[in-house]
């Protein structure tokens, strides 16, 4: 019987200390709510993306997933970003292309060059046959 009022006693204690936890026996007073977890965006609206920030992305857990909206925003942002770069390596690319052609291919390409006049001379028949009974000229014209 002792045991009995020993486990009674005790789970009584117990049954009370949760009691107070939860309800607030204190200076704090209730257990605060939990507030909703959001997205707190990290990504630096003032100057491009860099490899470290995308890095930096964390995206709260719902109970489906994700906030889809939340990455819908971020994919569009690193997309137009990503858009952006892209046009401005193209434009660059072109620019350094057409200054390259403009070195290799400039007005002084062709300073100094005359171009040779063709004279009018007779065209000597230099081939050889050699089939039986012909004869055979060498490269004067002259029969052998």
């Amino acid at each position: 019987m002792v045991l009995f009022l020993f486990l009674v006693i005790a789970l009584l204690v117990v049954v009370g200390a949760v009691t107070l936890a939860v309800i607030g026996g204190g200076e704090s007073g209730a257990l605060p709510d939990a507030a909703p977890e959001r997205f707190t965006d990290p990504l630096p609206p003032d100057r491009p993306l860099r490899r470290a920030d995308v890095d930096l992305v964390r995206f709260p857990m719902t109970l489906r997933g994700y906030h889809m909206g939340e990455v819908d925003d971020v994919l569009g942002r690193l997309g137009a970003e990503l858009a952006e770069r892209d046009a401005r390596i193209a434009e660059l690319e072109a620019a350094l292309a057409g200054a390259q052609a403009r070195a290799v291919a400039g007005p002084a390409l062709f300073e100094g060059y005359e171009p040779r006049v063709a004279e009018d001379r007779p065209v000597e028949d230099t081939s050889v046959q050699g089939a039986a009974g012909d004869k055979v000229r060498d490269e004067k014209g002259d029969e052998q």
